[in-house]
């Protein structure tokens, strides 16, 4: 008998909290996502699944000597963002930018989200319950930036214990894109402005793009030391695709060491969806402050071109500007598909490209001036 009551309290039945459970339900919801709706599925369902794993009770996967309280340690030492970051440059084409150089401008009016998300964080602090430290609103703020390894970075190094919560918001927001910006879109422009045709792009030398990621990294050493490990990693995976002599470590970096990377990555961070660690009312606070914080940088990036199209002497459409927040390159198609719906033969894919990666740059500038600021 003490033997059967000793098997029936070491079950997952008996030992389960409410908390453990509906997180794993968020879990499977998450899994849905990414399998049923093909929202960020590389990200969201080994996110989903670590939170199961971590909120199993009695196995302790996500504890002391469990696998996934290993795996974070990539997170913890800032790793894994990084080696994302490269491998995100290696599969960066610079070409659009380059070709029009103006759009880095739009790249750095989508961060106006960021520094909303922050100080919006700051100003819950008078809701009851609700208490942000500068450096735990400086890393929710990185979520209005749609980056999820930066969010992941910054978190990381400013507030530890709200990175499940950050990297959530961050990740399902950027799955989200499809949903979040064309209303924000349509809303902010007319109809004659989605129509227009942009020219076409003019050809960008590889020499060009060799000596971009260079100037990059040697901008950010010379002005933003903090930002270089992310700038840094991102050039040198550019570097290595736009060279052309190392293919092989190039192709590596594109296929085989981001996969490796994105799956302990998400597993990682679905560690940190534990009942005890998630379910805070700092959690609700975060999400609605990412929501938030997106729609403004998506505006503040259709605005920015609005008005540069009405001082421009070639044609911008304004909805390129949506692509300055750094979802790459998700926001660039939907800033594509939104122009077709309005002119068939509207072509904004190249052209929103350019904005999009210079929002990835303009991320990784914002966690450097504030990981630069906030100590």
């Amino acid at each position: 008998m003490e033997n059967l009551i000793s098997l029936w309290q070491s079950t997952g039945l008996y030992n389960f909290t409410i908390g453990q459970v509906f997180m794993m339900l968020v879990g499977f919801l998450l899994l849905y996502l990414a399998i049923k709706k093909g929202f960020e599925p590389l990200l969201l369902l080994p996110i989903g699944f670590g939170a199961i794993l971590s909120n199993i009770p009695v196995a302790g996967i996500a504890e002391e000597g469990g696998l996934l309280y290993y795996l974070y340690f990539g997170i913890k030492l800032g790793l894994f963002p990084l080696l994302i970051f490269m491998g995100v440059g290696a599969m960066t084409d610079f070409g659009p930018m380059l070709a029009n150089p103006k759009t880095l401008l739009l790249g750095a009016a989508a961060q106006v989200g960021i520094f909303a998300a922050l100080l919006g964080a700051l100003a819950l602090n008078i809701v009851p319950g609700l208490e942000f430290s500068l450096k735990e609103a400086a890393a929710i703020g990185i979520i209005g930036g749609a980056d999820g390894p930066t969010a992941i970075y910054v978190a990381s190094k400013l507030a530890p214990d709200l990175l499940g919560a950050i990297a959530v918001a961050a990740y399902s927001y950027m799955a989200l894109v499809p949903l979040i910006q064309p209303p924000i879109m349509r809303a902010l422009t007319t109809e004659a402005e989605r129509k227009i045709e942009m020219q076409q792009l003019r050809h960008v030398s590889k020499t060009e793009k060799i000596i971009f990621p260079l100037a990059l990294l040697t901008l950010s050493i010379l002005l933003l030391p903090s930002a270089t490990p992310l700038v840094g990693a991102f050039a040198f995976g550019n570097l290595m695709n736009t060279s052309g002599v190392v293919d092989r470590l190039s192709q590596t970096a594109q296929n085989e060491l981001i996969n490796i990377v994105t799956i302990f990555l998400g597993l990682s961070v679905g560690s940190k969806l534990s009942a005890e660690a998630f379910l805070q009312v700092k959690t609700l606070g975060i999400l609605s402050l990412g929501a938030v914080a997106f729609a403004i940088g998506t505006a503040s990036g259709v605005m920015m071109a609005k008005l540069m199209n009405r001082f421009s002497d070639t044609p911008i459409n304004p909805l390129i500007g949506a692509a300055g927040v750094s979802a790459v390159p998700m926001s660039a198609r939907v800033a594509n598909k939104v122009g077709l719906e309005s002119n068939p033969h509207n072509f904004l894919l190249m052209h929103a490209m350019g904005p999009n990666v210079a929002g990835v740059i303009g991320s990784a500038v914002a966690a450097g001036v504030l990981l630069s600021l906030i100590k």
